[in-house]
């Protein structure tokens, strides 16, 4: 069943993803060769906190972290360690927050440079790029009278245009009073997409753009949670809160 929002709880959606997306820039601020993936988990639970707000990833059962981080090649669900960045790795931030009954969540991918860095653009921040560019024409098919097809088919086609891979077992949602709700938001088409579901306003939706360098094949990892690529490749993820309205489509965690 896809929920549709009031305008009483898209206000209040819109608060948490405000307080989400102040949270997740801050930490890619402070993300800088030398410091562990647990100081910045440290540092988001704490900001999530002063907000008034609580990690909505800590009422996922089973799991005590405010993020989830994604280094190299990590591509979800990566449980904070004691790893400390360095000068050229891909750091993936994934932060959720609850606030009066209601989820927002959102990612962001980047490269470590430290301030001084001479490191030199590569094919490694054109891959960054890519996922970027994906998310944002993504949101822009998130209107009235597309369907979920056509977001999904946005990103698998600039994507795979530019020689990379979408991950198949990890999707998009929708998100409310639950972190994930219907309707699911795959970043490749799946089947005829006028069978997809169709948007509506006041529906809220987690579009996500998970994609590796390299092949799609994935690797579940010992701990239970982190999810890695086989082929040891890097991988990204863009993801942010949209809601559908009658005109453009809102991203909620800006």
């Amino acid at each position: 069943m896809i929920n549709i929002k009031t305008a009483q709880d898209i206000e209040i959606m819109k608060k948490g993803g405000k307080i989400l997306a102040d949270v997740v820039n801050e930490v890619l601020e402070n993300a800088k060769p030398g410091i562990s993936e647990l100081e910045l988990e440290d540092l988001a639970n704490n900001l999530i906190n002063k907000k008034g707000a609580f990690p909505g990833f800590k009422r996922v059962e089973g799991y005590n972290f405010a993020t989830c981080i994604s280094t190299n090649d990590v591509i979800v669900h990566g449980i904070p360690g004691k790893y400390k960045l360095k000068e050229g790795d891909v750091f993936g931030v994934d932060c959720g927050v609850f606030l009066n009954g209601f989820f927002t969540d959102m990612s962001k991918t980047i490269r470590i440079r430290s301030i001084n860095s001479k490191l030199e653009k590569d094919n490694i921040d054109k891959f960054l790029e890519t996922g970027q560019i994906a998310l944002h024409k993504a949101i822009k098919q998130a209107k009235i009278g597309n369907r979920i097809g056509h977001i999904s088919k946005t990103i698998q086609d600039i994507v795979e245009k530019n020689g990379y891979s979408v991950v198949r077992e990890l999707i998009g949602h929708g998100i409310g009073k639950k972190l994930h709700e219907d309707p699911e938001v795959p970043g490749f088409l799946v089947g005829d997409i006028n069978k997809t579901p169709l948007l509506k306003e006041g529906m809220t939706i987690a579009i996500e753009v998970i994609y590796n360098i390299g092949k799609k094949e994935i690797v579940y990892t010992d701990d239970g949670w982190t999810i890695k690529t086989k082929d040891k490749s890097i991988s990204g993820l863009f993801e942010h809160t949209v809601l559908i309205t009658k005109k453009e489509p809102v991203v909620i965690t800006s």
